[in-house]
């Protein structure tokens, strides 16, 4: 059998199911209230993770073109009660957590309050934990939220700016930046960094539009701007996105028998054919542009800037691992054929 969708609305009547040994081949559950969610069994997973997963709310209404998280949690941002959430991180026993939000501080009325309760109750139960979560550029807006977050843990948040070019951010609808313009970039950097907390963000590689010569300028953003942590991957069209019915409908999918094809889309492998370019130039370039970024030397200065901008050595600390993470990625990324 297998769940597609959410699992909470649907697991009594598979394990019913189960025990009257009636398993049906699907279940589909919908997006449901997330009041009352049942708290992982956390004893039940291998000590070795570090990081523990908890979430705080699902849905997102910006409906971006290639990401999976509206076709699977919908447009709805729907919240937990913070009381469920700060009882489950009392009962958390890493030091370390991600927040798996795919933004943290919401969407909509009401979502500012929401992120200072939540702050301020970590900040409150003194539950000491170090943490990174996702946003989006909505994460510097607010000063006092940002201090809070810093005062509860926050060490690193991860944004997903995706291009630095307003006709790239057009192409994948990435609306919210459109908005705000990306001359807005470097102002958010300086707010996150005093409150404390480093700034990753992520870049894709291979929009339509995409050049060698844009993917460089890319490259060099990247590396000369206020970004403390930088991420590369691959424009990936994910099955059950627009982007993939699309791509298979043009017949630009270099694996489109899914899910026979389905290790081909870890995002860290070109899986269409881009407009502008080859496939195996935009492996190239991408390629060309991860050892530049990840270089020692580039690596050394980010960390040292990191430190200078957030006086955190914990958030310098954070990002200087995870840029060693990308570039074990990376460098283990086989050449292009």
């Amino acid at each position: 059998s297998v769940v597609v969708g959410e699992a909470e609305p649907v697991w009594p009547r598979l394990v019913s199911d189960f025990e009257a040994g009636q398993l049906a081949p699907v279940y589909r559950g919908d997006p449901g209230d997330l009041v009352g969610l049942p708290q992982p069994r956390r004893d039940i997973f291998d000590s070795r993770y570090r990081f523990a997963s908890v979430q705080t709310s699902r849905g997102c209404p910006m409906d971006c073109d290639f990401c999976s998280v509206t076709a699977f949690n919908g447009r709805r941002y729907r919240r937990r009660p913070i009381e469920d959430v700060l009882e489950e991180l009392e009962n958390v026993p890493q030091e370390m957590i991600f927040f798996v939000d795919d933004n943290i501080i919401g969407h909509g009325q009401g979502s500012r309050q929401r992120a200072l309760a939540l702050f301020r109750g970590m900040a409150d139960r003194r539950l000491d934990k170090k943490w990174f979560c996702q946003a989006s550029l909505n994460f510097a807006d607010d000063e006092e939220v940002l201090r809070w977050a810093g005062r509860a843990g926050c060490k690193m948040v991860f944004l997903g700016l995706e291009a630095e070019e307003i006709d790239a951010l057009s192409t994948v609808n990435k609306r919210l930046n459109l908005r705000r313009g990306v001359d807005s970039y470097e102002e958010a950097f300086r707010r996150i960094h005093r409150a404390g907390i480093a700034v990753l963000c992520a870049f894709i590689f291979g929009v339509d539009g995409d050049t060698v010569e844009k993917l460089q300028r890319r490259s060099d953003y990247m590396v000369a701007s206020g970004i403390d942590v930088m991420q590369t991957t691959y424009l990936t069209a994910l099955p059950g996105t627009r982007q993939f019915d699309r791509y298979r409908e043009d017949d630009r999918l270099l694996y489109p028998s899914f899910p026979k094809d389905w290790d081909h889309y870890d995002m860290m492998e070109v899986t269409h054919r881009p407009l502008e370019m080859t496939a195996r130039d935009l492996a190239q370039v991408t390629q060309d542009a991860n050892r530049r970024m990840y270089s020692w030397p580039v690596l050394a200065r980010k960390a040292l800037r990191t430190l200078r901008d957030t006086r955190n050595p914990m958030a310098a600390m954070f990002a200087w691992q995870s840029n060693r993470n990308y570039r074990r990625v990376a460098f283990a990324t086989p050449p292009p054929d």
